[in-house]
């Protein structure tokens, strides 16, 4: 696996990432068929809790899983773009051609 790859390829990677879905999927109780399941997320500022059923966990799960590694891949996007722009800010520093010194003395002005 590349350790620092390039910028072209983390956005393919988002792109391959079809379902997502925030927040979290926990257990809130046992019944005779099994376990109930709760889905939280926040949504315009609030938090928003909803029953999910057993049939849709695994769906759920991967849609989690893939918000989750799409904002990794942003972060990563993030840190590739910036160290790019600071290297090339840093080249246009090294290549400014240093400024002309003037020939003639700087005359002062009293201030008087």
């Amino acid at each position: 696996m590349n350790v620092n790859p390039p910028p072209e390829s983390l956005l393919q990677a988002m792109a391959q990432i079809q379902r997502m879905d925030r927040g979290s999927l926990s257990v809130i109780g046992q019944g005779p068929e099994g376990s109930y399941y709760n889905h939280q997320c926040y949504e315009n500022g609030r938090n928003v809790s909803r029953y999910v059923p057993r049939e849709q966990v695994v769906e759920l799960q991967e849609a989690i899983e893939g918000h989750r590694r799409f904002q990794h891949l942003v972060e990563q996007y993030v840190q590739r773009v910036v160290q790019k722009t600071r290297a090339e800010r840093q080249a246009a520093l090294k290549k400014k051609p240093p400024r002309p010194s003037s020939s003639s003395p700087k005359i002062r002005k009293s201030s008087s």
